[in-house]
């Protein structure tokens, strides 16, 4: 017996953010969201002090911001989403939107999705752990969620798996599966 082909369900499109200047998130957050419709959460404006890994193309001091938009997506759509924040942040560079910038790489933006079970981040890198996704992109599960709670994986970015953006995830997290109840 042959099993029933069930479509996904939809998920919760985010984006963490990184930049020198917090008026980057503003412009990024106003253009993102003529693609992708309103923002439903954002997050504080948090000190990313993980790593230096992005010192040379971003500058030293580095802030970084999460938004969920309102409008569930289909988990395939991620890709497109990834190629749309890539040509935003090639556009920041070329075009410098909020003034005189000295970093190469003025704003990083990078899209996932949450679904009840965990988070995915979408990546133009292959890896060990990563999976293609068509369109030239890799998804990464990067924490799943267990018994109320976000776990990282042995892969995990350190900053994720710090626990200082679990706030903002449960509550995306919580947002969906209200709209999925309610599409029920």
């Amino acid at each position: 017996m042959s099993q029933q082909l069930r479509p996904p369900r939809p998920v919760k499109l985010i984006v963490g953010m990184l930049s020198g200047q917090v008026e980057l998130f503003d412009w990024a957050e106003r253009a993102m969201s003529a693609w992708w419709g309103p923002v439903d959460i954002a997050s504080e404006v948090i000190d990313f002090t993980w790593t230096n890994y992005y010192a040379q193309e971003m500058g030293d001091t580095l802030l970084r911001k999460f938004l969920s938009f309102e409008r569930p997506i289909r988990p395939e759509e991620i890709s497109q989403c990834k190629h749309q924040s890539n040509e935003l942040e090639r556009i920041c560079a070329e075009s410098s939107p909020c003034g005189s910038n000295e970093a190469a790489r003025p704003v990083n933006l990078d899209p996932g999705y949450i679904e009840p079970s965990k988070l995915v981040l979408v990546t133009t890198k292959n890896y060990s752990h990563r999976v293609y996704i068509g369109n030239d992109m890799y998804a990464e599960p990067t924490l799943h969620f267990h018994k109320g709670q976000w776990h990282s994986w042995p892969f995990t970015y350190p900053d994720y798996g710090s626990g200082r953006y679990d706030g903002f995830l449960s509550a995306a997290r919580e947002r969906l599966t209200e709209q999925l109840k309610s599409q029920s």
